[in-house]
């Protein structure tokens, strides 16, 4: 199976439960650059996403550099 390209600025994100905290990890499709957090429950999906988002998008300007 060929891998797909990933359009420029598609993100992708997966959410794994671990007890009370949830991983989740955020991929850019165009770089398959990745990067996890750990957040408790309690945080909305919404949060969780915009923490993964924030950190991928400071590692892709660090590897930029």
């Amino acid at each position: 199976m060929a891998a797909r390209q990933g359009k420029p600025g598609e993100i992708f994100f997966e959410f794994t439960r671990f007890g009370q905290q949830m991983r989740v990890a955020a991929i850019d499709a165009a770089t398959s650059t990745e990067v996890v957090i750990i957040a408790p429950l309690a945080a909305t999906r919404l949060q969780m996403q915009n923490i993964a988002l924030a950190k991928l998008k400071r590692r892709i300007e660090l590897d930029a550099k």
